[in-house]
C-alpha cells in the first residue's frame, strides 16, 4: 500500500457502522430546541458520565462491548446521529451534519444537567468530540479521540487546507450521491475491508451503512473533509487522549504514523497518545480488550498506563 492509501485506511471516515447489541430507551432533546432531531441518545448504567460518539454512518452499537463494561461504574450516553444507521434522517438544506450535531450534544448536556462528562469519539465522532471541547469548553471534562485527526484531509495531503481540498470533497460527495444501489453496496464492502481487520465484524458494518441515509453520508463526508479544527485546539481546556491504530499491513513504519498524529495535534496544550497495534481503523472491534483497557486507564486518570506502545 502507498502512503495515501494507508492514510485513508487509518483515518477511515468512509461508511462506518455496526449492528451489535444495544439497550435502553432513546432520550430526545426537548422539541423546542433547534437541533432536537439531530441526535438521539440511549443511556445505560449509573455513575460518572461518559458520552460515546460513533463515526460516519455508524450505529451507537459499535460501542456495545465497551459500554457493557463501563456501565457497571459509569452512566453511558450512547449518541447516534440523525440519518446514520437506525436513526431517521431529517431535512438538511444547508448540508451541515457535524456542527449542528455538536450543538445538539451541548444542549443535551445542559438539559440533562451533566457535569464535566468524559467524551469519547471514533473517527468522525472523534472530530466532533474535539469540536465540542473547543466550542463548549466549560461542558467537557476529558476527551478521548479514537483514530481521528483534527483535519481528516491531512491523511491524503499533509499540506492540505480547507480551500485546496474543497474540489475533492465536492467530487467525493457527488460520487456517493451518484452511485447505484449496487455500486454503493460494493463501495461499502471495499471500504470496510480496509477499515476493519476482523472479518467477522465486517458484514454488520456494511449492513448498517446501507441503512444510513445516502445524502446524510455524502454531506458528512464533505464536511469532515473540509473541516480543519487545528486552529481551535488551543481553546480546549480538557485533557485529550488520542488512541490510534497501527498494523504492519499499512506498509509504512509505525514511526511515520506516530509522527503524523503528533504533528496534527501539535497545538494541543494537554495531550497524550496511545497506539494500539494489530488493528485497522475500528480499534474497538479489532482489539476490544486492549481498547477497553486503554479506556479504563483513561477514565481512571492513570496516565502512567496510557503510554504509547512506541516507547
Amino acid at each position: 500500500m502507498n502512503t495515501a492509501t494507508i492514510r485513508a485506511v487509518i483515518g477511515g471516515t468512509l461508511l462506518m457502522a455496526s449492528s451489535l447489541v444495544s439497550a435502553s430507551a432513546a432520550q430526545p432533546l426537548p422539541p423546542e430546541h433547534p437541533n432536537s432531531q439531530r441526535i438521539s441518545v440511549e443511556t445505560q448504567g449509573t455513575g460518572t458520565d461518559v458520552i460515546l460518539i460513533p463515526g460516519l454512518a455508524s450505529s451507537r452499537d459499535v460501542w456495545a462491548d465497551l459500554s457493557a463494561k463501563l456501565r457497571k461504574n459509569h452512566r453511558i450516553h450512547l449518541i447516534e446521529l440523525a440519518g446514520f444507521a437506525n436513526t431517521a434522517a431529517i431535512a438538511n438544506p444547508d448540508g451541515k451534519i457535524m456542527a449542528p450535531a455538536v450543538d445538539a450534544i451541548a444542549a443535551y448536556i445542559h438539559v440533562q444537567h451533566i457535569k464535566s462528562p468524559v467524551i469519547i469519539g471514533h473517527s468522525l465522532g472523534g472530530e466532533m468530540a474535539l469540536m465540542l471541547a473547543a466550542r463548549h469548553p466549560d461542558l467537557v471534562g476529558r476527551v478521548m479521540v479514537v483514530d481521528a485527526l483534527p483535519f481528516y484531509s491531512l491523511m491524503f495531503n499533509p499540506a492540505a487546507t480547507s480551500e485546496t481540498v474543497a474540489p475533492q470533497a465536492t467530487a467525493t460527495r457527488n460520487l456517493i450521491l451518484g452511485q447505484s444501489p449496487e455500486q454503493f453496496t460494493e463501495f461499502q464492502k471495499a471500504s470496510i475491508a480496509r477499515l476493519a481487520k476482523t472479518e467477522a465484524v465486517r458484514p454488520a458494518l456494511v449492513a448498517a451503512g446501507i441503512h444510513s441515509d445516502r445524502k446524510t453520508i455524502a454531506d458528512a463526508v464533505y464536511e469532515v473533509m473540509i473541516t480543519d479544527l487545528r486552529p481551535e485546539l488551543g481553546r480546549i481546556r480538557a485533557p485529550i487522549e488520542v488512541v490510534y491504530a497501527y498494523d504492519t499491513l499499512f506498509g509504512v513504519p509505525a514511526a511515520s504514523v506516530d509522527a503524523m498524529y503528533r504533528r496534527a495535534y501539535a497545538s494541543s496544550p494537554d495531550i497524550h497518545f496511545t497506539r494500539i497495534d494489530d488493528s485497522f481503523h475500528f480499534v474497538m472491534l479489532d482489539q476490544p480488550e486492549r481498547f477497553s483497557d486503554a479506556v479504563e486507564s483513561f477514565l481512571n486518570g492513570d496516565e502512567s498506563q496510557m503510554k504509547s506502545q512506541t516507547e
